[in-house]
């Protein structure tokens, strides 16, 4: 009898354990999303110290990193609209050392010898085969300066060639440019290397290059046009600053002894840009890890916030 009891027991017992329910599955842990970091160029200006921008771009790309918007002024303008246009640095190169000045520069006896900057216009627009900002393969933004009331404006529509003359219009060199109903001259006189510019974007990380004049302790108060140029150049080292200290990293190629005309020290300035650029990679390479860090710590508390009671991420 006993052995029946111990039986029917072992039956009862094997029956509730096969029809108890599995335990569920445990969740797959949640996906960490983060971004990717949108890297942006600002190029200032500084005439034909702005070849420096070309050995910038070509050590930055050298070594994987690929700004994805970019924004200029002035010389920054003419480079940063045909790296958006898609010229690789080496292209950007070997364009820079088969222009020829007379090719962007037609000066008008009617307006008292001043540049017209009709000829660079067309430059550009030959160089992107006339395609408008928004066919461009990256973001950009060419930044000039309104004559009638001195706002700064941020072209990002339009005429490329037309608004990288604007921004190129040096008060006393070029003839100021019109668009729209208002004239237009270089963008160096509000915002002389274009920081916000690139923000305005979408560029999350900007790295900014610095070519404009610095006063070097020098002044001529005898020569009118001296002190004029010297005044011009302290008013964008001081606006400057301000701008300056919102990038990222501030890349300063050593070419300050370079001439606005000099266009024979091209070669010169094309190397002092891919030493500066060199010389900042360290840095470049420190914020952005830090700040794709940041990100991912941010990304994972997301997630956990998010996550339900009992199912917290292993």
């Amino acid at each position: 009898m006993r052995r029946i009891v111990a039986l029917v027991c072992s039956a009862v017992l094997l029956a509730a354990c096969a029809s108890a329910p599995a335990p569920a599955p445990a969740p797959p842990p949640a996906k960490v999303e983060i971004k990717p970091i949108k890297v942006g160029l600002a190029l200032g200006g500084g005439a034909a110290k702005g070849f420096a921008h070309i050995g910038v771009i070509k050590m930055l790309e050298a070594n994987g990193i690929q700004p994805v918007v970019v924004a200029g002024t002035s010389a920054g303008s003419v480079v940063g609209a045909l790296y958006a246009g898609g010229m690789d640095a080496y292209a950007l190169q070997q364009n820079a050392f088969e222009l020829d000045e007379s090719r962007i520069r037609d000066v008008s006896l009617f307006s008292g010898g001043l540049v017209k900057g009709q000829k660079l216009q067309e430059y550009v627009n030959q160089l992107l085969g006339n395609r408008p900002f928004e066919k461009l393969k990256k973001p950009f933004a060419a930044v000039a300066t309104r004559l009638e009331d001195g706002q700064r404006t941020v072209f990002v529509r339009g005429n490329v060639g037309q608004a990288v003359r604007a921004s190129c219009a040096i008060p006393g060199v070029f003839e100021a440019v019109t668009i729209g109903g208002y004239h237009y001259v270089d963008g160096g006189v509000v915002s002389p290397v274009p920081v916000d510019a690139a923000r305005e974007l979408g560029a999350d990380f900007v790295i900014a290059v610095d070519i404009s004049a610095k006063a070097d302790g020098k002044a001529d108060p005898s020569s009118l046009l001296g002190t004029v140029n010297r005044s011009i150049v302290i008013m964008g080292q001081k606006l400057g600053a301000a701008e300056l200290a919102r990038a990222d990293v501030v890349i300063r190629p050593r070419v300050n002894d370079i001439g606005a005309a000099d266009f024979d020290q091209k070669n010169r300035a094309i190397l002092e840009g891919e030493r500066a650029a060199q010389a900042a990679l360290p840095l470049i390479r420190a914020k952005l890890d830090a700040l794709q860090a940041q990100r991912r710590a941010q990304a994972q508390r997301a997630v956990q916030a998010s996550t339900p009671p009992g199912k917290a991420m292993r």
